[in-house]
């Protein structure tokens, strides 16, 4: 099974909370849109069709992501950049 990204996945979390404010805020059919543009791409993303279920399993794998206490790239005597060129 492929796993996505962290950074692409906190980037589509981040801006689904966005739209989810901004719709609160107010009703527009654009944002609605959106909104429903990102929920399908988080819920394809993360292999489920409830938004809710694909927010948990991101935050999940954020969390698996996220380096351990203390230990940084630095630590490990590298500098955290891309080898690609």
């Amino acid at each position: 099974m492929l796993v996505p990204d962290p950074k692409v996945v906190r980037r589509l979390l981040t801006r689904y909370a966005t739209l989810r404010i901004a719709q609160a805020e107010r009703c527009s059919p654009a944002t609605a849109r959106e909104l429903e543009d990102v929920s399908y791409t988080l819920c394809v993303m993360m292999g489920t069709s409830d938004i809710h279920d694909a927010i948990a399993l991101a935050d999940a794998l954020l969390d698996r992501a996220r380096p351990p206490a203390g230990r940084t790239p630095e630590a490990d005597g590298e500098s955290g950049l891309s080898l690609a060129v």
